[in-house]
């Protein structure tokens, strides 16, 4: 199943950083996918581990879910399925979420800093 398709981001300078929000959510998205929750498991998640409004969340699965049709009607279909056959602990998928949300914090980072040093005056946000 390939994954959802990721909107484009504007070129605008002061949209750049809610572009890259929404990019970030919608890739943690994708990792809530992969490890087979739903809407609200990953609504939940992204609230405990990530810090991201239940609403954030929401809107962007939502406009996932708009352009990307026929994943989410597969998917879906599967999830069905797996709960009737699945009777694994929710416990390491969040565990796998919150080191995908770790990795991204870090990576993030280490190009703010990389970014910094190449402009100068740059001032870095934490």
């Amino acid at each position: 199943m390939p994954a959802p398709a990721a909107a484009p981001c504007p070129l605008k300078p002061d949209e750049t950083s809610s572009c890259s929000y929404i990019l970030l959510v919608q890739h943690l998205i994708e990792k809530c996918l992969l490890f087979n929750m739903d809407q609200t498991q990953c609504v939940e998640a992204l609230s405990k581990h990530a810090n991201i409004l239940p609403l954030i969340t929401i809107t962007v699965w939502n406009e996932l879910e708009k352009e990307n049709k026929d994943f989410f009607s597969s998917y879906s279909r599967n999830m069905k399925n797996r709960r009737e056959e699945d009777s694994c602990s929710q416990a390491v998928p969040e565990q796998m979420l919150e080191d995908a949300v770790a990795e991204i914090r870090n990576q993030r980072l280490d190009q703010h800093h990389s970014d910094s040093d190449n402009v100068p005056g740059a001032r870095v946000l934490r």
